[in-house]
C-alpha cells in the first residue's frame, strides 16, 4: 500500500515515519522548502521526498493521502485526489489507528493552547506517562512511532478535525466557538462550527464531553450533533447544568469526584483563564488524578509563551506579548483583562474578521492604536472614526517604537493582533519573539 504525505512539517514528517514503521511504501511531497531537521528525520528512516513542487505521477497513485492541516481543500492537488476518490486523512487520524492510549483532545476558537498545556502539566506533574501533541508539542504520529504513552493530550485545530473520520476522543474539550478562519470555510460560520463539533464524533457513553455552558453557539448546536458522550459543562458561576464553576471564591467540581480549591490559588488569572482552569481541572478529575495533584498543578502552572506574556516594564510602561491572539475574540479577552489604559498593536493577515466585538473595549481602554500590517485598509475603515491616535507601521521595530511614544507612564502596550502573522512574519511565534526583542532594546 502506497501512502503519500503532503506537507513535511512537524505533522507530515511524523506521519511519514509512522507509515514507514508500519511497513507502508511512503513518499513525502511539499510545495515549500523542507526544513533541515525534517530532512534528517526522513533520511534516518529512508523515506523519499521532494520539495518546492508536487509531482503528480508520484502523488496521484497513492492508496491514501495524509494531508498537513495547513493545506486548504481548495489546493489543486487535493481537488485532483478527491476526483480520483483517494482517501485524504489527517496525521492525527492516521496516528489514532496505532495506539490504544487515552486521548484527551482540546479544541475551541480561543484558550485551547493554554488549556492543553495546563492539562498536560497536571498529568505530567501527577506522574502519568503522557505525550503532548497536535497543534503544540511534537507530532502525535512520531510519538506513536517512537514512544509509547498511556495518555496523549492533543490540541486540535478545525483544520485537523476536518480530515478526521474514525478517531475517537476519550475526553473531548470544546472551549468556545467564535468566528475564526472563515476564509477557509467559504465565509460560512456553520461550516466552521461543524468542524469544531467533529471532536465529539465517534464518542461513546463511556467518554466525556467538556464544554463551556454559556457559549451561545455550543448551546444552540448541542442537540444537533447526536453526542453520545457524558456531558460535563463548566461555567464561571453556578448555574443550571454546570458541573464545574466558582462559588464563594472556591473552584468547585461536582463530578465524577467532588473537588474544590480556593480561586485565588489558581496560577492563571482573568476570566478567560478561569475557564481554562475549570476545563483542565475537569479533564484531570475524569482521568482519576488525585485532588492534591490537581490543586498543586493548577497553582504552579507557568503559563504559555505568546499568550498574555509579560515582557518588561520600561519607564513605568508595561509591555505584554499576546501574539497568539490571531482572532478578534482572543483580543477581546486580552483587552478585557487590561487594568490600565492600553496602546494596542493590531493587524496582519485578515481571516475575515469582524472587529465589532472589540469596539466598546477599544473605545473604553485604548489610548491609541498601532496598525502593523502590509494592508491596514480594513482596520482604518473600522477604527478611524473612533478619534484615537493611529499609526501605520510595516515592521515590529517601528511598532514597538511608535507604541512606546504613544504610551504614558502607567499604561500598557499590548500586542494582540487579531490577525494571522504571515504578511510580515514567519508565524505568530516569530512575531512575538520580535516584539520581545525590540521591547528589551528600549
Amino acid at each position: 500500500m502506497r501512502i503519500v504525505v503532503l506537507g513535511a512539517g512537524e505533522s507530515g514528517s511524523g506521519a511519514a515515519v509512522l507509515a514507514k514503521v508500519k511497513g507502508f511504501e511512503v513518499f513525502v511531497s511539499d510545495m515549500s522548502a523542507i526544513k533541515d531537521k525534517y530532512k534528517e528525520l526522513l533520511a534516518k528512516y529512508d523515506i523519499s521526498w521532494e520539495e518546492n513542487q508536487h509531482t503528480k505521477e508520484l502523488i496521484l497513485n497513492a492508496d491514501e493521502v495524509i494531508k498537513s492541516p495547513g493545506i486548504p481543500n481548495t489546493a489543486p492537488i487535493i481537488r485532483e485526489l478527491e476526483e480520483l476518490g483517494t482517501p485524504i486523512i489527517s496525521e492525527i487520524e492516521f496516528a489514532g489507528r496505532y495506539t490504544n492510549a487515552t486521548m484527551v483532545c482540546i479544541t475551541g476558537s480561543n484558550g485551547k493552547t493554554t488549556t492543553t498545556s495546563l492539562i498536560y502539566h497536571i498529568f505530567q506533574s501527577a506522574g502519568l506517562n503522557v505525550g503532548l501533541a497536535g497543534n503544540i508539542g511534537r507530532s502525535l504520529a512520531l510519538q506513536v512511532a517512537e514512544e509509547n504513552h498511556d495518555y496523549y493530550v492533543i490540541e486540535l485545530s478545525s483544520f485537523q478535525l476536518d480530515n478526521m473520520y474514525n478517531f475517537r476522543a476519550n475526553i473531548a474539550v470544546l472551549m468556545n466557538i467564535t468566528p475564526d478562519h472563515l476564509d477557509r470555510y467559504d465565509h460560512n460560520m456553520q461550516n466552521y462550527v461543524d468542524a469544531k463539533f467533529r471532536i465529539t464524533q465517534n464518542q461513546t457513553p463511556e467518554d466525556a464531553f467538556i464544554f463551556w455552558n454559556d457559549d451561545p453557539i455550543i448551546k444552540r448546536e448541542l442537540d444537533k450533533h447526536g453526542i453520545q458522550a457524558h456531558l460535563y459543562p463548566f461555567a464561571a458561576m453556578k448555574e443550571q447544568g454546570a458541573i464545574a464553576y466558582v462559588e464563594d471564591n472556591e473552584v468547585v467540581i461536582n463530578e465524577p469526584i467532588a473537588f474544590n480549591m480556593e480561586q485565588e490559588k489558581l496560577a492563571l488569572t482573568g476570566t478567560h483563564n478561569l475557564y481554562n482552569s475549570l476545563a483542565a481541572g475537569l479533564s484531570a478529575n475524569l482521568a482519576g488524578i488525585t485532588k492534591e495533584d490537581i490543586r498543586k498543578a493548577l497553582s504552579d502552572f507557568k503559563g504559555v509563551e505568546h499568550r498574555l506574556e509579560k515582557v518588561a516594564r520600561v519607564r513605568g510602561i508595561e509591555f505584554i506579548n499576546d501574539s497568539k491572539a490571531t482572532n478578534v475574540n482572543s483580543c477581546w479577552y486580552a483587552l478585557q483583562s487590561m487594568p490600565t489604559k492600553t496602546v494596542l498593536i493590531v493587524g496582519g493577515t485578515d481571516k475575515g474578521n469582524d472587529y465589532t466585538e472589540i469596539a466598546d473595549l477599544v473605545r473604553e481602554k485604548c489610548r491609541g492604536l498601532v496598525f502593523l500590517g502590509v494592508d491596514n485598509s480594513k482596520l482604518h475603515t473600522f477604527f478611524d472614526s473612533f478619534g484615537l491616535p493611529i499609526v501605520d507601521v510595516k515592521s515590529m521595530k517601528d511598532a514597538v517604537a511608535e507604541a512606546y511614544k504613544m504610551a504614558e507612564k502607567g499604561d500598557t502596550v499590548l500586542l494582540s493582533p487579531c490577525c494571522a502573522s504571515f504578511d510580515l512574519f514567519k508565524n505568530y511565534e516569530d512575531r512575538g519573539n520580535q516584539f520581545k526583542e525590540y521591547v528589551r532594546k528600549l
